[in-house]
């Protein structure tokens, strides 16, 4: 899998940004890539040093649009945590 198709798209989210201080970053990733594969794409990607990657599996929720129902989908979320002498990923600070 190259990069581009492990790291699908950044979270913004209020709780997300405020680990922005701390070098914490979130994205949306690919269900089958593992930390490994992740700490590898977002370093390629952003060109910074990953200190750590900590997943976890969203579940679709349970969703009703008049007499049709069904579940959104599930994803995979990774948060990013750099090194401290690592740069700052310049997307997230312009969100700021």
């Amino acid at each position: 899998m190259k990069a581009q198709d492990i790291v699908i798209r950044p979270i913004i989210t209020e709780k997300s940004m405020a680990g922005n201080a701390e070098k914490k970053y979130t994205f949306e990733v690919h269900k089958d890539a593992n930390k490994i594969e992740i700490a590898k794409a977002v370093a390629e990607l952003f060109g910074v040093e990953v200190k750590k990657v900590n997943t976890l599996n969203v579940r679709g929720k349970f969703r009703r649009q008049g007499r049709f129902e069904g579940y959104t989908r599930s994803w995979k979320k990774a948060v990013v945590t750099l090194t401290e002498g690592s740069k700052t990923i310049e997307f997230f600070e312009s969100m700021i």
